[in-house]
């Protein structure tokens, strides 16, 4: 059977294994009320609360995530993503490993290669080639694990030495954070298989910035390309690809009756044609209905069962999983 046949296989059994977990990404909560509304997007069904990492006028993850788990009982608390230039990996693996012990496993530990050249400017970090960035992302992801599951640690990489470097917190946990590993190029999506359990799918970000360029060739047959790779990746280095959780962060959601004017819309303001805004995933338009078909038919093709949805709009977020979310749960989809 072609290995495209198998994929398409796989994914159908993927599909049938996983039902929908949904995240709400959050860059800053309000002062006043931040504890009420992580309780109420807890209430609503959320599974997974995301803080990004960048500088600029967003919390810091790390005291945003703990705080997070301090204040709720069953919600989920991820990075998605550290940025691997920011912290080094002996400070991020004893972080998530503290928080995750803290929250009595919550914590879902998102990494990646960095990419928003601003905050490199901004910060004063070399913005090194794409294939160095990668690199280091590889050596630091091993020097990770290692500090959660050994006493001591010994590592010498091109980037990174450690030496004799004590187990990342006491006492030991049951099991580590899952490893969320954001990426888009071959190289990337390599390292993503041999040490991701949640494969953060997104756009093309090689231009360092956000650009319409980043919409229009993210489709269902280009996440599905991405997802070989990953596969093929996890396979070579001995691990069952079918382990691999896929996720995405949804850009827009507009939920309406009227999908034909909302998709004009968001074209224009995005600097797209309606054509590109109608088949990017990235994009959900249309009635709740409509939505949640759209979700299905993503399911379905890709095998992405993780949906993350922006958290700037509260009202948004109740809407979103009042009309979706929850008739999807109850469809037990």
């Amino acid at each position: 059977m072609p290995y495209g046949k198998v994929l398409e296989f796989t994914l159908l059994l993927q599909v049938m294994k996983r039902p929908f977990r949904f995240g709400v990404m959050l860059s800053r909560l309000p002062k006043d009320k931040w504890i009420e509304w992580l309780r109420k997007i807890e209430s609503l069904d959320y599974s997974t609360v995301f803080c990004p990492d960048h500088f600029g006028p967003q919390w810091e993850p790390v005291a945003t995530l703990a705080a997070a788990a301090a204040v709720t009982k069953k919600l989920h608390v991820g990075s998605l993503v550290y940025c691997v230039d920011y912290r080094h990996p002996v400070v991020l693996a004893k972080a998530a490993a503290t928080i995750h012990l803290l929250s009595g496993g919550r914590h879902e530990f998102g990494v990646g290669a960095g990419w928003m050249k601003s905050d490199y400017k901004e910060a004063g970090i070399s913005y090194d080639p794409p294939s160095v960035r990668i690199e280091r992302l590889d050596e630091a992801l091993k020097i990770i694990r290692l500090m959660w599951t050994q006493e001591k640690v010994n590592f010498s990489g091109k980037h990174y030495k450690i030496t004799e470097i004590a187990k990342a917190i006491e006492p030991p946990m049951e099991k580590p954070p899952r490893i969320i590993v954001g990426g888009v190029a071959l190289k990337l999506l390599t390292v993503a298989g041999r040490h991701a359990y949640i494969l953060f799918i997104h756009t093309s970000l090689h231009e360092g910035k956000l650009t319409p360029n980043m919409f229009k060739n993210f489709t269902i047959d280009n996440i599905r390309e991405k997802i070989v790779w990953v596969r093929k990746s996890a396979k070579a280095s001995g691990r069952n690809p079918d382990n691999i959780e896929l996720c995405i962060l949804i850009s827009r959601i507009e939920i309406t009756n009227n999908s034909e004017s909302a998709c004009e819309a968001v074209a224009k303001k995005e600097g797209l044609t309606i054509e590109e805004v109608k088949r990017c995933p990235q994009f959900l338009i249309g009635s709740a209905s409509e939505i949640q078909e759209q979700l299905k038919l993503l399911r379905e093709k890709t095998g992405i069962s993780y949906i993350v949805i922006p958290g700037s709009n509260f009202d948004l977020v109740t809407q979103f999983a009042e009309s979706v979310i929850r008739p999807l749960h109850r469809s037990h989809a």
